[in-house]
């Protein structure tokens, strides 16, 4: 099969960010195409499908009919959806914690040592867990923003225009999310605009915020060695079709939702080991609900 000198179109997929186009010519196109008879097929089969209307996102266009009078036969639609959606695995993080009896035996007042190395080790679980939900490349919140989602600064540091188109990209923003940095180099664009930003009140604390909107310090948004970051927005919470944390409830010996501590018994040196665990995901429901601006400049 051959295409035919008309068989041109705009295109069928844009790219929002800087990438490499690999292209073919027409003759070395078709020279591959005569080599497989399922390519043929394929192509063939791709130019017989209908042109269906879609909107502005690439889905299926809802058909509507609006301001008729009397009694016109209403068009038939569908709603667009994927049917092969997404399946998400809990992720793990896990350590076995080990407590010499010597330790649990006499060293448990004032503090009780045990417990005391509990906490640190389920501090140190729920750093990580956070770095992850962050920076993991199959469930991070970074590589998870879809690409029409993200933007680049207008001059390099971010400044309240950045921020302003960021949050107007999507309805109902809740939070800001950005390293300490990236914030410090916020608050230096708004006093050169002379616009000073309000604080809100969120879990009894004071927080700078944006339009009303928390901006929250997060260390585990990475900073480039061109010194280099990124501002995440989003909205949470399944009724609001946002982002949601996935975690697993009822394991055993739970210490709080998703988060267990096993005592896995006393080793031939008296050592006390814990088997200490945690699961987590997260999961984007819509694309609007994520954004991220990238190339912040933060400065020396």
């Amino acid at each position: 099969m051959l295409l035919e000198d008309d068989d041109f179109w705009d295109f069928t997929a844009k790219a929002v960010t800087s990438g490499t186009v690999l292209t073919l010519s027409q003759k070395d196109f078709e020279k591959i195409v005569d080599q497989s008879e399922t390519l043929a097929a394929h192509l063939e089969a791709f130019k017989e499908l209908p042109a269906k209307p879609q909107d502005k996102s690439g889905q299926a266009e809802i058909a509507l009919a609006a301001g008729h009078t009397g009694e016109p036969t209403l068009p038939g639609t569908f709603v667009d959806y994927d049917v092969s959606p997404r399946e998400y695995h809990l992720s793990v993080a896990q350590t076995v914690l080990r407590v010499h009896t010597r330790v649990a035996d006499l060293y448990n007042v004032p503090m009780n040592q045990t417990e005391q190395q509990l906490k640190l080790t389920v501090e140190a679980l729920k750093e990580r867990k956070e770095h992850e939900l962050v920076n993991n490349p199959d469930f991070g919140l970074l590589a998870n923003c879809d690409l029409k989602q993200r933007i680049r600064t207008r001059t390099g540091p971010p400044t309240p225009d950045d921020f302003d188109e960021l949050i107007t990209r999507r309805r109902g923003a809740q939070y800001l999310l950005a390293h300490p940095r990236t914030i410090a180099a916020f608050l230096r664009e708004c006093t050169k605009a002379r616009i000073y930003p309000t604080a809100v009140s969120l879990h009894e604390s004071n927080v700078p915020s944006w339009r009303g909107i928390p901006l929250l310090p997060c260390s585990k948004i990475p900073i480039s060695k061109t010194l280099t970051s990124s501002v995440i927005v989003m909205r949470t919470g399944e009724h609001n079709q946002g982002v949601v944390g996935l975690h697993q409830t009822g394991l055993a010996d739970e210490i709080e939702p998703g988060l267990s501590v096993r005592f896995m018994g006393i080793t031939e040196k008296a050592l006390i080991n814990y088997l200490v665990t945690t699961y987590y995901s997260a999961a984007v429901l819509v694309p609007d609900a994520l954004g991220v601006l990238e190339d912040c400049q933060v400065g020396a």
